[in-house]
């Protein structure tokens, strides 16, 4: 019979000599308050029963526990706290048996650890992912798990935050049993009952000896700090990670379980942490827009891709990626066979590399149709058109489409730039278009910007998002303009870094001040990689409508007109000899760069990296609260995970706008203000950034209107 207990979100049944405890929080049954409180009250009830001898704890379901309670971050923590609970489970006279199936990650795999016993179903997934909002696990996580696995298998589990498997949770020593399932509570029972009847002891990870070699986990150690140093590019919780690992070799259980709540509270104070959270729940609410609420996506089971080059191959991957069926539409038989080749290229180097088999490749392609047929497309539910960035070209396309897909189909255009409404005019059915922005490599970048011309019906935006969910993409939803949210805004802060190169900064050293910042690449490492030839399309298609009084950096045009194109060409701004990825500094591009500013008549100044992230950063934000004044972008947030999916914002900043919340929208005004003494007209301030300031509020304030 089943008795109830204090809280109704965990229950306990008796079976036989085990006491069932079931957490039941849907919809991952994470550890709020009363999680805590209710696995508190039933291991007290289950060692006060006489006729109990184990406790078997088990989530309700399709998971354990997936971690902490996201409503309660930010909010005073609440009696008992989860390094107790803890404690109390490991400290229980009684056997006790965690019985995993689905997401047991973080906190949640605290408390399986606590546990003597573990059990894994095949679906089960374990993880320690803290370091992804800027902590470290915090209830006895990096105490624990070295004990059980060792120095190594623990800090890479920590330091990466991912998922492991069941299978090789059970190879390192996190499970005890595997068991086939498929019925958790049936497992459970019948794993807790042989334990019982082997008359197993109660074993605490606590006393767990994978540290007793204590040289080899200090060498282990020693070789990941300086790894992680290199690696984290200025985070703060991974090296934190190993400080508390570090205590788990040096100190005794209870001493390194007070070391790790104290570095688990500096991690808590840390404005990385601020940064990461932010991004966690901004990713959350980028999809909340207003036509996801107003209609139900469109079917689209079979889709099209037009254009089979670098862009329409990786759309092509993730859309077979996401079970599609797709047809591929190129002009002639040469540019068709090329774009298949591209797709069998992307394949072929996951079987290289063991992650795919030839088997599953062939299944993979037999979803995939290539033709150089428009009429081919007269079944499709959508088409994504990837042709060369010309929106007479684009236009043409449209007029064909319109042609042959049958009504109600959704067009999509791939643009970067381009006014999509005038793409969408060029059909008779303007209400069925929308922008797909995909990022380059398509099959592996996270971010979609879903562009919504003024004519776009409700149900077409939904079908954006929808495809972008069964693609695994992160959607952003922007209006039409030039470049949209993420290249109008970055064509901005790329004249910021120009103005800076033309008045002394060199640009290696821009690139070395953003690494430090942390970005993964500069931003004229990041030109080179994509070509400059593609910015330098966009700048003379511009080039009418350009201000005569605006100030023009023609630096890179010099470097173009050399073809010096970036990676693909051998030379940028950066040398690549042989095919290199990394590139050299050119003192070539120096001399260049000299020779521009005596053309002018600029005298060079020196510029600390302080007062180049200043100049980058307050060029970035004014930019972006432009697109949001405007309505590009819906509110700040999406400014954000524009950045942070595809530009390289670094994470632990939690994009442009949050970055600007952080240092003070005063202190990032008066730095414009500061700035506009030498270029007033381009920098001017924006009139949105202007009216918070005067409000004495913040971006953030703007994300949770309705």
């Amino acid at each position: 019979m089943g008795t109830a207990i204090a809280t109704c979100v965990v229950t306990t049944a008796r079976e036989g000599r085990v006491l069932v405890v079931t957490i039941d929080n849907p919809p991952v049954n994470a550890l709020g308050v009363a999680v805590r409180q209710g696995l508190w009250a039933a291991i007290e009830q289950a060692e006060q029963d006489a006729s109990v001898d184990a406790i078997l704890l088990l989530g309700e379901g399709k998971t354990f526990i997936a971690g902490a309670d996201i409503r309660e971050f930010g909010k005073p923590p609440q009696a008992p706290l989860l390094p107790d609970v803890c404690n109390r489970i490991e400290a229980s006279p009684k056997l006790v048996i965690a019985a995993l199936h689905g997401a047991a990650l973080g906190g949640g795999l605290e408390v399986a650890l606590a546990a003597h016993y573990r059990l894994g179903l095949p679906a089960a997934k374990l993880g320690l992912p803290e370091v992804n909002l800027g902590l470290l696990p915090g209830a006895g996580g990096t105490q624990r798990t070295p004990r059980l696995i060792g120095v190594q298998a623990a800090a890479e589990l920590m330091l990466t935050g991912r998922h492991m498997g069941a299978k090789e949770a059970l190879q390192v020593g996190l499970l005890d049993q595997l068991d086939e399932g498929p019925e958790v509570l049936t497992a459970g029972l019948a794993y807790a009952n042989a334990l019982l009847a082997q008359k197993a002891p109660v074993r605490r990870s606590r006393d767990a000896g994978a540290l007793i070699n204590q040289a080899a986990s200090q060498a282990a150690l020693k070789v990941l700090k300086a790894e992680t140093a290199k690696k984290a590019r200025g985070l703060f919780s991974p090296l934190k990670i190993l400080e508390a690992i570090q205590g788990a070799i040096d100190l005794p259980f209870d001493e390194g379980l007070k070391q790790e709540r104290a570095l688990f509270l500096q991690c808590l104070d840390s404005p990385q942490r601020a940064g990461l959270i932010h991004a966690f729940f901004a990713e959350r609410e980028v999809a909340k827009v207003p036509e996801a609420k107003a209609a139900a996506p469109r079917p689209f089971a079979h889709i099209a891709v037009i254009g089979g080059g670098t862009m329409g191959a990786g759309i092509t991957v993730a859309a077979l990626d996401a079970g599609l069926q797709v047809t591929m539409i190129e002009r002639d038989a040469e540019s068709i066979a090329r774009g298949q080749a591209h797709i069998e290229k992307v394949y072929d180097g996951l079987i290289a590399k063991g992650r795919l088999t030839a088997q599953a490749k062939a299944t993979i392609m037999a979803r995939y149709q290539p033709s150089t047929s428009y009429d081919d497309l007269h079944d499709v539910d959508l088409v994504i058109e990837a042709v060369f960035e010309d929106l007479e070209v684009k236009k043409a396309v449209f007029k064909e489409l319109d042609r042959v897909c049958k009504p109600g189909a959704v067009l999509a255009t791939n643009t970067s730039y381009l006014d999509i409404d005038a793409i969408a005019a060029a059909t008779q059915r303007p209400q069925d278009v929308v922008g797909l922005h995909f990022f380059s490599p398509a099959n592996i970048m996270k971010l979609l910007e879903i562009v919504v011309p003024s004519k776009a019906q409700a149900d077409v935006v939904a079908t954006a998002f929808a495809l972008a969910q069964k693609m695994k993409k992160t959607p952003v939803r922007a209006g039409v303009c030039d470049g949209f949210i993420g290249n109008r805004i970055m064509a901005v802060y790329r004249q910021a870094a120009d103005y800076l190169m033309e008045d002394g900064a060199s640009p290696y050293q821009i690139d070395e001040a953003l690494r430090t910042f942390g970005y993964p690449m500069g931003l004229f490492q990041v030109v080179d990689l994509a070509g400059g030839d593609i910015g330098w399309a966009a700048r003379k298609r511009r080039a009418p409508t350009r201000n005569p009084q605006a100030r023009y950096v023609e630096i890179s045009d010099r470097l173009c007109e050399r073809g010096w194109f970036g990676q693909k060409t051998g030379r940028g701004f950066y040398l690549y000899p042989e095919g290199a990825r990394a590139g050299l500094p050119d003192p070539e591009v120096l001399a260049i760069v000299d020779a521009e500013r005596a053309r002018k008549g600029i005298t060079p100044r020196q510029f600390s990296a302080d007062e180049i992230i200043r100049r980058y950063m307050a060029a970035m934000i004014n930019e972006g609260a432009k697109v949001v004044q405007e309505g590009i972008a819906l509110r700040p947030l999406d400014v954000d995970v524009t950045f942070l999916s595809g530009y390289g914002f670094p994470r632990f900043r939690g994009g442009p706008m949050k970055y600007a919340d952080m240092v003070g929208l005063d202190q990032v005004l008066a730095d414009i203000r500061e700035f506009a003494q030498e270029d007033p007209l381009f920098w001017k301030p924006a009139a949105l950034l202007e009216t918070l300031v005067a409000q004495g509020v913040d971006f953030d304030s703007l994300n949770h209107r309705e």
